[in-house]
């Protein structure tokens, strides 16, 4: 199957995170037998000569690797928080992208549901 083909497919779910200049989406989709994978994209706006632009860095997660990817994810985030900066309040970056948000009049605020890997 070719990757236009896996990119036309129905989303079923779609998670949005605002992060400063980046929006990452995490969209479950499904296969034509059922099946069903997560992509993780990754969307950056860039400015070019006539304007600007969205860059765009897709992961395509299938079923079988979600326990592992979320093990990996969760135990590295875990490191750089207790290892290598465990003077940082993370919680700060949170309030201050809140702050972000309110301040835009032409952004609509995303709801404030938190994501869950586990």
């Amino acid at each position: 199957m070719d990757e236009d083909k896996v990119n036309d497919r129905a989303e079923i779910y779609s998670e949005r995170v605002r992060a400063g200049k980046r929006t990452y989406f995490f969209d479950i989709k499904a296969t034509k037998s059922n099946d069903y994978y997560l992509t993780i994209t990754e969307s950056k706006r860039r400015y070019k000569d006539d304007g600007y632009f969205y860059e765009k860095h897709k992961i395509f997660l299938y079923k079988e690797d979600f326990d592992k990817f979320v093990t990996a994810l969760n135990g590295t985030v875990d490191h750089v928080k207790t290892e290598l900066l465990p003077d940082v309040d993370f919680s700060k970056f949170d309030r201050d992208q809140e702050e972000n948000d309110s301040v835009s009049a032409e952004e609509v605020k995303v709801d404030d549901t938190e994501l869950k890997w586990d």
